[in-house]
């Protein structure tokens, strides 16, 4: 009869996949495949997750902080944003001279400089990291002595570490290293678990030169620090890192054991 091969399926049937009972993996046939969700009801899910890594990310890596004075000018300029590096001090790093640092108030260092208090829905996006901290007792300076650092200022300075003159180009043009004023004359050395803090713009920063009449004597607790603020995020055209200047480098200027 030659080669004619007869298909035993009958018409009805049909080519595989075509008739009879659909597959389950068909496209149509409402099995084997998930109907996707509308995005809607997806959201909230979304939100809360980014919520949650908004709120780790500021609690254990980087929190954002509002400069609120120009204490640190020109380094950093009043409503600037940077961001604090917070998941060094988890590995027992500490401050070391010429940081920038972000530390919470150690004794009524802001009484008699009020703070502009934030609304209900900029106090809990701030608290979850999707704002800069804000109307906060926290203070920006920089590092300047750390535990067993003499420091001192005599006349206009240099400002001294050990004896070693710092020059300080980060200093606020116009400004003196050292100031006459009440205060501005000192010689303290720093104790263990402390550091001393000034800030750049020196005749305009109420630092720990004028505290020293406090139970610290205007030393701040490590404690007390939050972090060092290593990004000046905000104005973008104005982004940068804020590393340790050379001046703090110099050969010498740890004490003497």
């Amino acid at each position: 009869m030659g080669g004619l091969v007869i298909d035993a399926r009958s018409d009805q049937e049909g080519p595989q996949g075509e008739g009879g009972p659909p597959r389950e993996d068909a496209p149509g046939s409402g099995r084997g495949s998930k109907r996707r969700r509308p995005f809607w009801t997806e959201l909230p899910l979304l939100v809360c997750v980014a919520l949650v890594l908004a709120f780790l990310i500021k609690t254990f890596l980087l929190q954002a902080f509002l400069i609120p004075s120009g204490s640190m000018q020109n380094t950093l300029q009043k409503d600037d944003r940077v961001l604090v590096d917070k998941l060094t001090p988890w590995f027992g790093a500490k401050p070391a001279r010429g940081e920038v640092v972000v530390f919470r108030d150690p004794g009524d260092w802001l009484a008699g400089h009020p703070v502009e208090k934030p609304n209900v829905a900029q106090k809990f996006l701030s608290s979850v990291g999707l704002m800069p901290a804000a109307g906060e007792q926290h203070l920006i300076k920089r590092v300047i002595g750390v535990a067993g650092d003499t420091v001192e200022c005599e006349g206009t300075g240099p400002l001294k570490v050990n004896a070693k003159p710092l020059v300080e180009p980060y200093v606020f043009a116009g400004n003196t290293a050292c100031s006459t004023d009440a205060g501005g004359q000192f010689k303290v050395t720093v104790p263990s678990g402390h550091i001393w803090v000034m800030g750049d713009h020196r005749q305009s920063s109420q630092d720990s030169r004028y505290h020293q009449l406090d139970p610290r004597g205007g030393m701040v607790p490590l404690t007390d620090v939050v972090g060092r603020a290593v990004v000046l995020a905000w104005p973008v055209d104005r982004w940068t890192t804020l590393p340790v200047p050379d001046t703090f480098d110099q050969p010498g200027l740890s004490p003497t054991p």
